[in-house]
């Protein structure tokens, strides 16, 4: 039996408007990926109807989303602004469009959850981006490690943190550490051997560079925050014993308080102040300490995390 003309017809012609309305989409999201403001871009808001509307081509669209959500962050970082409202609907949508996407999860958080100007200072809104990607990747242990390093340096919540790590810990393959941190959180939270264990398992576990490199570079901001602190502490006692600040190290190595000129992470020496202040060489090659810094020093913006 052969079908009507009408018939042939009508399905002739919904081809033909299927044919068309995927051109237009993709035009449009060539003009996204090109050049369209961010309101453009959240034209709609909704990231359910976005993916019914994207004809199949979520993934890519998912991909200019979160190229726009690292610009729209990177140029807030840049301006040293407080506000970043785009950047949890941006994420949102991104990873509404491509739930495996990892990247946007584990950078995504990272983007959200610090304070200013660090970040957007919305740890809670990155506890719920990771919760998210948890629900969509459940075997990706390093979900289960950024949630409890969300709620550990950010929120303090100590339970939070070990929570998280325990449950990482039961993912298949996870990085041994995990136990070892949720087992450690209740007797060690919130002091500094605890941080660098934190960082130092991210520093240990990662691939990408980006992360290694801000990895060491708050290990090194913990080794001078307590370097600057013992040092204090010897002037101190020094001015209690002679009665006088010390004009150097050396006044401190010739009283056996000392061996040597201490010197900061990086091998330059620490300068000791007049007022018997502790400073090191140059603070903008030491992100993230919060000793060591001449008085009224602000710190340069953080480089942006790559998102390759």
């Amino acid at each position: 039996m052969r079908p009507s003309p009408r018939i042939t017809i009508t399905f002739v012609l919904l081809l033909v408007l299927c044919m068309i309305g995927s051109v237009v989409f993709l035009r449009r999201l060539d003009r996204v990926r090109t050049g369209a403001t961010l309101e453009e871009v959240l034209y709609i808001s909704s990231p359910q109807v976005l993916k019914r509307m994207s004809l199949g081509y979520d993934g890519l669209l998912a991909d200019i989303y979160w190229t726009r959500a690292v610009q729209y962050f990177g140029g807030k970082l840049h301006n040293r602004e407080r506000r970043f409202d785009l950047l949890a609907p941006l994420l949102e949508i991104t990873t509404t469009l491509d739930p495996h996407l990892l990247v946007a999860y584990e950078y995504g958080a990272n983007f959200m959850s610090p304070k200013p100007p660090d970040g957007a200072g919305m740890p809670k809104r990155a506890i719920e981006l990771e919760e998210f990607g948890i629900r969509n990747n459940p075997d990706q242990w390093r979900l289960y490690y950024n949630e409890g390093f969300i709620y550990y340096m950010d929120l303090k919540d100590y339970a939070g943190a070990a929570e998280a790590f325990a449950r990482g810990s039961q993912v298949p393959n996870a990085h041994p550490y995990l136990k070892m941190l949720a087992g450690q959180m209740a007797e060690h939270a919130g002091d500094v051997q605890m941080a660098r264990a934190i960082w130092s398992t991210t520093y240990q576990t990662t691939q990408d560079k980006s992360v290694r490199d801000n990895a060491a570079a708050h290990l090194r901001a913990i080794k001078v925050d307590e370097d600057v602190t013992a040092l204090e502490a010897l002037v101190a006692r020094y001015r209690e014993q002679t009665g006088l600040l010390p004009l150097s190290f050396s006044d401190l190595e010739r009283a056996g308080m000392l061996r040597g000129i201490p010197v900061d992470p990086l091998g330059n020496p620490y300068r000791l102040m007049f007022d018997g202040r502790v400073e090191v060489f140059n603070p903008d090659d030491l992100p993230f300490i919060e000793k060591g810094t001449p008085p009224g020093y602000v710190a340069p913006p953080p480089k942006l995390l790559s998102s390759d």
